[in-house]
């Protein structure tokens, strides 16, 4: 039996929403596939956007993720959250698919991504410089937008990630 595909290619108002979400998240679901297996897990992390807009987190080697993400670097993000009111399903979410790179200390990049990164989420100063602590950096290689009912796009990494500085937005929590 013939499926139709439920997704749109890209417009204007599905790039400003998958860009609203990803400037303006705080956190996102972080799905790897677990080492040794070919089960898949999800965690969720602490995240902000680096200067060019691609997705940056902060984790411990003291995660499980952590461990997937060395051996398995291909994975997925999930962002947006439902509202207080009504059906979870019709609020905004996107799935950004992502190679994760761990940025080692002696990286020409660590000391300009760990400053933009206190800068966006002052409170990973307590631990930030913790030795089992790395910043990880998402190259998108695409993603799905779900904009509510009927609203489903499929986006470029070139959709996603344009090479502007993502909104600054500070995170509800001031974390």
């Amino acid at each position: 039996m013939p499926t139709q595909d439920p997704f749109q290619p890209a417009d204007d108002n599905a790039r400003q929403i998958a860009h609203d979400l990803l400037g303006g998240a705080t956190h996102a679901a972080l799905a790897v596939i677990r080492p040794g297996s070919p089960l898949p897990s999800v965690s969720r992390i602490a995240m902000t956007t680096a200067p060019d807009g691609a997705p940056l987190s902060l984790i411990s080697s003291l995660a499980p993720h952590s461990a997937a993400l060395l051996a398995t670097p291909d994975c997925a993000l999930l962002l947006g959250d439902p509202g207080e009111k009504g059906d979870p399903l019709t609020y905004p979410r996107l799935t950004i698919h992502a190679r994760a790179t761990l940025i080692a200390r002696d990286d020409a990049d660590h000391a300009g991504l760990r400053s933009h990164y206190l800068a966006r989420r002052p409170k990973s100063k307590l631990y930030i410089d913790f030795a089992d602590f790395r910043l990880v950096r998402f190259t998108v290689t695409d993603g799905l937008l779900n904009g509510g009912f009927g609203k489903a796009y499929i986006l470029s990494a070139a959709d996603l990630i344009d090479g502007s500085p993502a909104p600054e937005t500070m995170p509800k929590d001031g974390a």
